[in-house]
């Protein structure tokens, strides 16, 4: 009997140290729009690596989830998912349709449309990153006043691996 309730003390013990470090490095969440079309869809399921960010800065092309400064019908602080398009230090410019980093053309096979709406030319601050959903018709986003450039301390991770629906289970890109 006593083996008995220190083997499964250990199985407790093991599930909890388990549990703690999933949750402290990893993340789940829903996509709850379609800015990020057709990269992601509404009701996507996906895995956010919290861990990452703290070693590193986000790079050009990471799909980030981080906290805006908007609010949801519950008056939660609202999480956005888009895609890093410029980092610190960047020159960007979106004219006639094209963006532009550090004066080269960005070629984008990620994105919904060809043309990207707005009129911007800004270096990206230090500590922030650029960001724009791959539907860039239809996103909120750096471009936007209300939002603008994010800054580092607002990501809570890099998402990067979609597990639902099962059809599209994989890594992101």
């Amino acid at each position: 009997m006593k083996d008995e309730m220190i083997e499964w003390a250990k199985t407790v013990i093991i599930s909890l140290v388990i549990a703690l470090l999933i949750t402290t490095f990893i993340k789940p969440t829903i996509v709850k729009n379609y800015s990020m079309s057709p990269t992601l869809d509404e009701n996507d399921f996906l895995i956010i690596n919290r861990f990452l960010y703290k070693r590193g800065e986000p790079k050009r092309g990471d799909i980030v989830v981080f906290r805006s400064n908007l609010k949801t019908e519950t008056g939660k602080q609202k999480l956005l998912i888009k895609r890093v398009i410029a980092i610190p230090g960047d020159k960007i410019v979106i004219t006639g349709g094209k963006i532009y980093i550090n004066g080269n053309e960005l070629e984008e096979s990620y994105i919904a449309e060809e043309y990207t709406v707005g009129d911007v030319d800004l270096i990206v601050p230090e500590n922030e990153i650029f960001v724009m959903g791959d539907n860039r018709g239809n996103s909120l986003d750096s471009r936007d006043g209300i939002l603008g450039p994010v800054d580092f301390s607002t990501v809570i991770g890099k998402a990067f691996v979609r597990i639902f629906p099962f059809n599209k289970i994989g890594l992101l890109k």
